[in-house]
């Protein structure tokens, strides 16, 4: 069964503490990777889906996103009046296609991914929608629409092996059979267990379809991890009667809300551009992130980028 993702919500609400202080005054989304903002690689990996219409979930004072997202003619004509050409090409290829609507929804406080959700419910176009999480970014195929070719109903989650102890820092799935193939029916998840708890080491990246239901869930939902209201838990309670996958995606996370993130994806995104290719890594470059450190080697069966 074919669904249609007709709108994509990309919360962009958060202050960035882990990259302060350049984030005291230029939103995180709006940091560079390599040779384009975060928030660009989701707004093109939105349009590669096909949606209808883009929802920004900020916070009211990051009105810098707003001014990023408003068409400037007459700057790009000032750039190719003067013969920066190139430039003026740049800034018009990031502008959003006209049959593409870009809305904007308010999130005042940082109370959570889920309900940073939440204040989009009124904004999604009928049936499931897409989130997208522009602190991960995921070089090669595009994630979501890698996704959308899978997706059957309920929910699902991008996902990708983390060390054990690493489960921690994510949310990580109750495994109940083999994995066959890129979408695996889970059970459940949990938000953040102590290593030793963790049911395994599937951890949930920032790509979701979603049923429209899970509105229904995040209003009822209690407050969880760090008393905020957590996108996991709603879809952890859905689990319990609509399906759940987990989706392994084929191409390579980067974590850029952290500094040795931003560096390690922008080494990456460098290679990608050097190698003439725009989303995918270039053929034989693997960059391996290690403490902190990138180191590239060749190897012909290394067609992506891999950060660890």
């Amino acid at each position: 069964m074919t669904h249609t993702i007709a709108s994509v919500v990309i919360p962009a609400a958060g202050k960035g503490t882990r990259l302060l202080p350049a984030t005291k005054a230029t939103p995180k989304e709006l940091l560079n990777i390599y040779d384009r903002p975060a928030l660009q690689f989701a707004i093109d990996e939105a349009i590669d889906l096909g949606v209808q219409r883009i929802v920004i979930v900020i916070h009211p004072d990051k009105s810098g996103i707003r001014q990023y997202l408003t068409p400037d003619r007459a700057f790009i004509d000032d750039l190719n009046a003067s013969g920066k050409t190139r430039l003026g090409a740049a800034l018009a290829n990031i502008e959003v296609p006209g049959h593409i609507e870009v809305v904007f929804a308010e999130q005042p406080q940082p109370l959570g991914l889920g309900h940073a959700v939440l204040c989009a419910a009124e904004l999604t176009l009928p049936g499931p929608f897409a989130v997208l999480l522009p602190d991960d970014l995921i070089l090669g195929t595009p994630c979501l629409s890698e996704m959308a070719d899978y997706y059957t109903g309920g929910h699902m989650i991008a996902a990708m092996e983390v060390p054990q102890e690493e489960t921690s820092s994510y949310g990580i799935f109750s495994v109940t059979q083999a994995s066959i193939g890129r979408s695996l029916l889970v059970s459940g998840m949990v938000e953040k267990p102590n290593p030793d708890e963790a049911p395994s080491r599937l951890a949930a990246v920032g790509r979701y379809i979603l049923d429209p239901r899970i509105f229904e869930t995040l209003r009822d939902v209690p407050k969880g991890a760090g008393g905020e209201i957590q996108l996991t838990d709603a879809i952890a309670r859905d689990a319990e009667d609509i399906a759940l996958h987990a989706f392994r995606f084929s191409g390579t996370r980067f974590d850029c809300g952290c500094h040795d993130g931003l560096l390690d994806a922008a080494i990456a995104r460098k290679h990608q551009v050097r190698g003439g290719r725009n989303g995918i890594a270039a053929k034989g470059i693997s960059a391996l992130s290690i403490g902190g450190k990138v180191t590239v080697s060749g190897a012909d069966t290394a067609g992506i980028y891999h950060a660890r």
